[in-house]
């Protein structure tokens, strides 16, 4: 099968990010054929002028649609494409030169009918974009599952850079409603129905993370809170390592407490693995502003991941309400 590729982006109220994206469309070294599908859902502030700068250079169609969240969005945007392959992509990414070029050839090796990529952070980032990055790819917080580690069972892609073919769109009826998460339910289904998923190592993006430690924690507190969701609808993907960092807020309260009783080796402990930390970000950065706010982006990950992981199963173990009438902030009506 001849593969056409179709880029689909969904964008709200970040014109500038558009522009960048598309800036390095624009430098991609291929001799691929490929289409961008800009889908603006209910912006006030749009991409249309940022669109229309680059569509003698690039092929872009552009859909403006009332406001119904990312994972409508790019269903809408898949719905309207070209392509019979698609690539999801977050609006706050850059592309390497060889992206597309990485995707068709390990494709062409062994084709699946999804495919996800790792995140990086570009040397012009901030030390902030910096500090998160690491926080959120490194295995000694996230364990590699962000796609920073070749050898897993079954990769779960994650939508800010994600490959769907028509195929496996069409079977799945592609994103759900709920925000974040939807990447994850969409592999999981697309697993049931048989269909397969992997990594493509090479196929990174720049994930550009235009936040603050306050939105930062917000987002990661999310996660954690649509995990247990996602472990009540499909059950078999329960992993006991998503409550590690409920677990390690704890340990650190009790190890705190444990040294009014002059009881010292669990701080120790806790100490011990911000050093590596420390040492791991301070190795990959070369930064010791960066290795200092990485240590505060883990505290941060951990703490919003884990309370939101730990209220959520409560709520969900004790109430009889759905998941849709429990968290609202959780679901778009499309």
């Amino acid at each position: 099968m001849k593969l056409h590729f179709s880029f689909i982006i969904p964008v709200y109220n970040r014109p500038n990010e558009i522009e960048e994206l598309l800036l390095s469309f624009s430098k991609l070294d291929t001799v691929v054929d490929y289409e961008i599908v800009i889908i603006e859902d209910g912006s006030s502030i749009t991409a249309k002028d940022v669109v229309e700068k680059y569509s003698d250079t690039l092929d872009i169609s552009y859909y403006f649609k009332p406001n119904s969240g990312p994972g409508d969005s790019r269903n809408y945007g898949m719905q309207k494409a070209k392509g019979n392959y698609f690539i999801i992509l977050d609006s706050d990414c850059l592309l390497p030169k060889d992206y597309l070029t990485q995707v068709e050839n390990s494709l062409k090796q062994d084709f699946v009918d999804c495919f996800g990529g790792p995140d990086g952070a570009h040397q012009s980032f901030t030390n902030l974009q910096k500090a998160i990055d690491f926080s959120m790819t490194s295995i000694l917080t996230t364990g590699g599952i962000r796609g920073n580690k070749k050898s897993l069972d079954k990769f779960q892609p994650r939508s800010f850079n994600m490959g769907l073919s028509k195929q496996a769109f069409k079977a799945t009826n592609g994103f759900g409603n709920i925000h974040p998460g939807e990447d994850p339910d969409l592999s999981i289904r697309l697993w049931n129905l048989g269909y397969r998923t992997k990594l493509i190592p090479e196929a990174y993006v720049f994930h550009k993370r235009r936040i603050s430690w306050s939105k930062f924690y917000k987002q990661v507190n999310k996660f954690g809170s649509v995990r247990p969701i996602l472990n009540k609808w499909h059950p078999q993907t329960k992993k006991i390592t998503y409550w590690f960092p409920t677990v390690f807020c704890f340990s650190v309260l009790i190890a705190l407490i444990l040294t009014m009783f002059n009881f010292y080796w669990p701080i120790y402990m806790v100490i011990g693995y911000f050093i590596m930390i420390f040492i791991s970000a301070l190795a990959k950065t070369k930064s010791i502003i960066i290795a200092v706010q990485s240590i505060l982006a883990v505290c941060i990950q951990f703490l919003g991941y884990g309370y939101g992981f730990f209220k959520s199963t409560i709520m969900l173990t004790l109430k009889k309400e759905t998941p849709e009438q429990l968290f609202p902030h959780l679901f778009f009506k499309n």
